[in-house]
């Protein structure tokens, strides 16, 4: 445990400050803020840094608001430093994951994205990060919402394997809550333990950790997509996955599906650029009947679902936005137990570590690795 409690906390921190769309980024020293009943002050100790950051911070996702001025940064790992007056789980010290999905308290169904944006143009939701929660992870310190800081097991995540630890880095736990999405995903569907899944396409940041969280689970994975190097290289990081390098032709990738015999469900988790592929439809039209269907992926067209296959063999398809809060708890779970590997057992690298004043050169290295295990993180 840290001796946090012993050191006097600063009056002020660092942030990455993003002006206005599309404007470059500026450090900006910033007061710590006060923690508010519902929220703790973390000290981050690690920020992971998306892939498409460059992106988003230049107003080309579809669909997503981003109310500015705003400290950008979605995943971190850090140390409580101020508890607020109404916390009961979380002490000052405390290693905490920090995870991005928050919701209204008093409608759930208010949603936005911390240190990223809101999709749509809900009012509530532009008014609640417009709020307490503006500003996000690429900084020092942060103000947290307390259904989004979750404990960690210090000793066991961060232990030396002689000692009885996993032997995680700080970092090696950011990936965590990247993790959690599939994993929402999964529980959406009710994936069980030897059921057969399809993961489509399964070689993106996102995509690349359902193919993990599956074989944690126990299932078989049918990792689907066009570059066959990238299905290899994770096939061979992980049990029970077969790989299905899609063609573009509707009926020979369906062939090469059903090889694998009944499968059980499918888990999409498409990025934008996919809107015109075809493996969606096959994919549907793969599952046995009444399997079971997870869209997760930002599709932006409508697609040709085969709606007498659907209706025939019973399939149930559902949407699904992110995750639970018990999701977070059941991820954190599999990594402390050790049945989701992290770190270099699991074949994931840190491909640069940064501090905040060099943001270019850490977005630039983030774009350049659009893959699972790849990490690039703001060390702070």
């Amino acid at each position: 445990m840290s001796d946090i409690k012993s050191e006097p906390l600063p009056s002020t921190y660092r942030a990455l400050m993003c002006s206005g769309v599309g404007e470059p980024l500026t450090i900006q020293t910033l007061p710590i803020p006060d923690a508010v009943p519902g929220s703790v002050i973390v000290r981050i100790l690690a920020s992971s840094v998306h892939t498409g950051i460059e992106q988003m911070l230049a107003g080309k996702v579809a669909g997503l608001s981003i109310p500015t001025p705003f400290v950008p940064g979605t995943r971190a790992i850090g140390r409580v430093a101020i508890a607020g007056p109404d916390t009961t789980s979380l002490e000052v010290g405390q290693l905490v994951l920090l995870e991005p999905f928050i919701r209204g308290r008093d409608d759930p169904n208010v949603q936005f994205l911390w240190g990223f944006g809101v999709f749509g143009t809900n009012p509530k939701a532009l008014k609640l990060m417009e709020g307490t929660w503006r500003d996000g992870l690429f900084a020092e310190y942060a103000r947290a919402p307390l259904e989004n800081c979750f404990a960690l097991d210090e000793r066991l995540l961060l232990g030396s394997p002689a000692a009885g630890g996993l032997g995680y880095s700080v970092a090696d736990l950011t990936l965590l809550s990247t993790h959690v999405v599939a994993y929402g995903g999964f529980r959406g569907i009710d994936l069980k333990a030897g059921e057969t899944v399809i993961v489509a396409p399964a070689t993106g940041v996102f995509s690349g950790a359902a193919v993990e969280v599956a074989s944690a689970l126990g299932a078989r994975v049918l990792a689907v997509g066009r570059n066959i190097e990238a299905l290899q290289e994770i096939a061979a990081r992980n049990a029970r996955v077969s790989i299905v390098q899609l063609k573009g032709n509707v009926e020979e990738d369906l062939a090469s599906l059903k090889k694998f015999g009944p499968i059980d469900a499918y888990l999409d988790i498409s990025p934008h650029s996919a809107s015109d592929s075809t493996h969606i439809r096959t994919c549907l039209m793969a599952v046995k009947p009444y399997g079971r269907v997870s869209l997760m992926g930002t599709v932006a067209k409508d697609i040709a679902i085969p709606y007498v296959v659907a209706m025939l063999n019973n399939l149930t398809i559902r949407g699904q936005y992110m995750y639970e809060r018990d999701d977070v708890r059941g991820i954190i779970k599999l990594a402390e137990a050790g049945v989701l590997k992290l770190g270099k057992e699991a074949g994931h690298r840190i491909e640069g570590r940064f501090p905040l004043e060099e943001w270019e050169k850490a977005f630039e290295v983030a774009a350049q690795n659009p893959r699972v295990g790849k990490s690039v993180i703001f060390t702070l």
